[in-house]
């Protein structure tokens, strides 16, 4: 642990890495979180502005609708801004494309607020679309950004703190929903603006890092500028290490930059990093957190929490996130990727089985309801220890520099189309089905827990190589030798 602190702070990693978290992934986990609590508030203010603009009342179905489109737009903004992460990043590089982010976000920060003054209820659609949009853009750079600077033996632990920032981001939410706060409904326009002001900080500071060591040296072929940048981040020295690998894989790539999402696809010799993307991110979108974090104020009313209890509740939830996001980031480089996924997604399927429980006997007991709190909170820590913390990383371990881009617009089109999907159709899912929807996610948890126990390598401390030799031991149905030995071929 003191020689990790010794490396964070020995050149300006630290604060590299807090820039990078408070306009990357913070922003996410702030407006996951933030338009939760002031819900009620925002579809009154689309039912009188309705009734402004178009002279009648709109019936509850049009304003679940309108509200459901408010929840989606945001998801869909977030996949239309992860797809054009690989075009962004093959111009701008990772530091210009994060500055890129934020400036959007400054812009979608005014929409949000005037539209209150403006009564129009369509510029929210459109500030949630560019908020979503800097999520999902904002997210892949800030993710891929770390891999790439950071070194091989605590690639892991820095990587995570993207997580770590959206657990923060989460908590920032909750806290600034609290009535005391801005959780009023005359505020909840300016509420919504709050997490622009770290997109300052970073479009003021950003300027002064470099571009990621690995792009610099692979994409750019510059030695130089790649030394400069290491010891600007890590501190004085030579990096002759760290240089030989990337130019080992500078080599090895030759001219096959950037590989398009086709291109990503299309090659066999992929097809088990592919189809890992696939299910664990998939899985993820489809395990219940992203329903638990949008829509807890929904759950925790069915669950029969008094009204003015739940925001105080939520809150612990994100305090408890930070922490646990802390705790994984502590034992990532030793325990390893594999072990705390499975049993992350192990424990939550146990978990959404039992809240189905709790939450049909809700009415029996007084103190189920408290039970379902519990096991809420403890869904988020098998979580965080686990999916939360690792899934951002595997992108960056499971491919080589030329096909990584794609890999990162793979798990944004996954991730983000798999909320767009889940955030439209829970208000109505939980309204028809009940505690009942939550034994689909259980399944999903458990499917996942199965893949990667049985299935994905460990990657800790290893290359993409060495994690595409650990892939061709594995024997599929119907698999041919000859399909088997193309996996020792290169990425």
């Amino acid at each position: 642990m003191k020689n990790v602190l010794k490396e964070l702070v020995g050149g300006k990693a630290l604060i590299f890495i807090i820039v990078l978290g408070l306009g990357g992934s913070f922003q996410n986990g702030f407006h996951l979180t933030a338009i939760s609590s002031p819900s009620p508030y925002i579809q009154s203010f689309i039912n009188s502005s309705w009734t402004y603009h178009y002279g009648d009342v709109p019936g509850e179905k049009t304003v679940t609708f309108i509200w459901s489109a408010v929840v989606a737009l945001y998801a869909f903004g977030g996949l239309i801004g992860s797809m054009t992460f690989r075009l962004l990043t093959s111009h701008l590089g990772r530091k210009g494309t994060m500055l890129l982010n934020s400036a959007i976000a400054v812009v979608a920060s005014v929409i949000m607020y005037i539209s209150k003054p403006t009564y129009s209820f369509e510029l929210i659609l459109v500030a949630r679309f560019l908020f979503g949009f800097i999520a999902g853009l904002g997210g892949n750079v800030h993710v891929i950004y770390l891999g790439e600077s950071s070194p091989k033996k605590i690639r892991g632990m820095v990587t995570l703190t993207a997580s770590t920032f959206s657990s923060l981001g989460k908590l920032a939410g909750q806290f600034a929903v609290l009535r005391e706060i801005l959780g009023r409904e005359e505020w909840w326009n300016i509420l919504l603006c709050i997490p622009t002001f770290f997109c300052v900080v970073q479009l003021a500071v950003l300027p002064f890092f470099p571009d990621a060591p690995r792009y610099i040296l692979i994409e750019k072929g510059n030695t130089e500028q790649c030394r400069k940048a290491l010891q600007c981040l890590w501190g004085p020295g030579d990096y002759k290490l760290e240089i030989e690998d990337m130019s080992e894989e500078q080599a090895f790539i030759g001219e096959e930059h950037n590989k398009s999402l086709l291109d990503l696809l299309k090659d066999k010799r992929l097809r088990w990093p592919v189809l890992s993307l696939l299910v664990i991110t998939g899985c993820i979108q489809f395990s219940g957190v992203s329903a638990v974090t949008v829509f807890s104020f929904n759950i925790f009313l069915e669950a029969g929490i008094p009204e003015d209890k739940i925001r105080y509740v939520t809150l612990g939830i994100g305090a408890s996130e930070i922490l646990i996001s802390i705790t994984c980031g502590l034992f990532i480089e030793s325990v390893g990727r594999r072990a705390l996924m499975w049993t992350g997604f192990g424990g939550m399927s146990v978990i959404m089985a039992l809240i189905t429980v709790t939450l049909y006997l809700k009415d029996y007991s007084p103190v189920i309801p408290y039970i379902t709190v519990i096991l809420i909170f403890l869904f988020i820590i098998f979580h965080e220890a686990g999916p939360a913390g690792i899934a951002p990383s595997l992108a960056n371990e499971l491919f080589i520099q030329s096909y990584r881009p794609a890999a990162f617009v793979f798990t944004g089109f996954l991730r983000w189309l798999g909320f767009t999907i889940l955030g439209f159709i829970f208000p109505f899912l939980i309204a028809v089905l009940k505690s009942l929807s939550f034994v689909l996610f259980s399944c999903v948890c458990l499917i996942a827990a199965l893949y990667v126990f049985f299935i994905l390598p460990e990657t800790k401390g290893k290359t993409p190589l060495e994690i595409s030799r650990e892939f061709k031991n594995i024997r599929a149905c119907g698999s041919s030798k000859e399909d088997v030995m193309c996996l020792e071929t290169k990425l």
